[in-house]
């Protein structure tokens, strides 16, 4: 067995996530490029760039993603920024198989960085979780779902690489601050009360689609209320629950 000094073993060991991911090229000139920038935006808010958590909401009707900050020792989330999605596909409505154009909905998390996307830089959704393996088609639920730069999509959310360069960028220091999981939430609307109701006389909902957009106007209203996000976790039945 080929001997390693220890000296390099703890060096390797010593590498942190934000020091990893700058050896990659497209990392590091978002970094270059953006990170004034993205600083300037706390700034703007009179919120704290050090030790900060993420957390990402998404609205497929008017296509926008949230990006909320909550700063160190601060239970509650703040709006940093809005970005647009630059295309779409599908309609309202859950993803449930593979090749229906979908993008989903649900209660999620990032769970990839990709420094090497096709789509400039990329950070993949954890669909299908929990909920979806129940009420999704057990053989083919689809996957590979990401936020990601570029302006194509079948079933991705696309920002443009001038905007996934700054997501990519908060993603990485509220990771590199040891957020394990960054959560996003995907909603087919803002689910107001009485909006699931407009949503199924608009857009011919299924009784299940229904009853899902109204389980997630729960989740929807809770963080609305409080600013803060609470566990959620998923029942025999495919439900969101809050804990």
């Amino acid at each position: 067995m080929k001997f390693i000094p220890l000296f390099f073993l703890v060096m390797a060991q010593s590498v942190s996530f934000k020091e990893a991911q700058l050896k990659n090229v497209r990392v590091k000139s978002a970094y270059q490029e953006k990170e004034s920038v993205v600083k300037s935006y706390f700034a703007n808010k009179k919120l704290n760039y050090s030790g900060f958590q993420l957390f990402i909401r998404a609205f497929k009707k008017e296509q926008s993603l949230e990006i909320w900050i909550k700063e160190k020792n601060v239970e509650e989330f703040a709006l940093l920024r809005t970005y647009a999605f630059c295309s779409t596909s599908g309609t309202l409505g859950p993803k449930r198989k593979e090749g229906d154009l979908q993008i989903p909905e649900g209660i999620y998390y990032l769970n990839h960085f990709n420094p090497v996307s096709n789509f400039h830089l990329s950070l993949g959704v954890n669909y299908p979780n929990a909920s979806d393996k129940i009420l999704s088609d057990k053989q083919n639920p689809g996957g590979s779902i990401y936020i990601h730069g570029n302006c194509v999509t079948i079933g991705c959310i696309p920002i443009t690489d001038d905007k996934i360069k700054e997501l990519y960028l908060l993603s990485v220091e509220a990771k590199n601050n040891g957020q394990e999981k960054i959560p996003i939430h995907i909603f087919p609307d803002r689910l107001y009360l009485g909006t699931p109701e407009k949503l199924i006389q608009e857009y011919s909902a299924d009784e299940k689609v229904a009853s899902f957009w109204k389980n997630l106007q729960t989740i929807y209203v809770d963080f609305n209320v409080t600013k803060k996000l609470k566990l959620v976790r998923v029942n025999e039945k495919g439900e969101y629950q809050l804990r």
